[in-house]
């Protein structure tokens, strides 16, 4: 017979459900706080574990700005930065010098050669971020090329690298119609990669760079001579002594 709807279940059938584990509260703590560790470990950026002893947090706050994105800001920061190290310029004074636009693609070399007419050491960094990051951490504003835009289409664009926030994993930059233009760490080497990973640091002959590389400074001495600016080359070999 089948049993109608009031008729009580047999206790066997009664007890057939499957009790599901209790966890202590301390344990399902644990369990959490290890969840969320593994969490931030899996997103921590390849970059943090090469910037440990440095600041936290920097940011060159008396770096000069010129707004403007034509010609890739080439102009607008090399201004920035010769502005930084004394120099009385303005963009509009430099586009002739680094012939522009016509010549716009020999900006990798050209900005070099008209720095050095103003008597500045121009030294090139390595190509990784930490040691971009270790120079801002220094004082030291970096000129760099980009690539601004998407994935799919960017152009080239020059700027200053002036901060950086270690826990936020993000860099700050002077860049185009940006003062504060703020990049994730990855996001920014990305682009910085895509466009050769090329920067400098444009110095007065006696101001060294941090972790100053002899061999890679007194070749920008030598450059520096060749460009007629003698004075300032003896000057940069001085500074770093025999």
């Amino acid at each position: 017979m089948i049993a109608g709807r009031g008729q009580a279940l047999p206790a066997w059938h009664q007890n057939k459900r499957e009790s599901m584990p209790v966890f202590p509260i301390a344990s399902r703590r644990l369990f959490a706080a290890v969840a969320v560790t593994l969490s931030l470990a899996g997103c921590a950026s390849p970059f943090s574990s090469q910037l440990n002893g440095m600041a936290q947090r920097v940011e060159l706050s008396g770096v000069p700005y010129f707004r403007g994105n034509a010609n890739q800001s080439a102009s607008m920061a090399l201004a920035a930065i010769l502005s930084q190290q004394g120099v009385r310029i303005t963009p509009g004074l430099l586009d002739g010098p680094l012939h522009l636009p016509k010549e716009i693609d020999k900006l990798p070399e050209a900005l070099p050669a008209v720095a050095r007419e103003y008597g500045m050491m121009v030294y090139p960094l390595d190509r990784q971020l930490p040691a971009l990051l270790a120079q801002v951490a220094a004082g030291n504003p970096v000129l760099l090329r980009y690539s601004e835009g998407t994935a799919l289409w960017g152009e080239p664009r020059y700027a200053l690298l002036v901060g950086y926030d270690r826990y936020k994993e993000r860099v700050l930059l002077r860049s185009g119609n940006n003062r504060r233009l703020l990049m994730g760490f990855d996001s920014f080497n990305a682009a910085w990669q895509k466009e050769g990973a090329w920067a400098v640091l444009v110095q007065q002959p006696g101001q060294l760079p941090a972790q100053v590389d002899r061999q890679r400074w007194l070749k920008a001495a030598n450059d520096l001579a060749q460009a007629g600016q003698e004075q300032a080359a003896r000057q940069a070999v001085k500074a770093i002594g025999p």
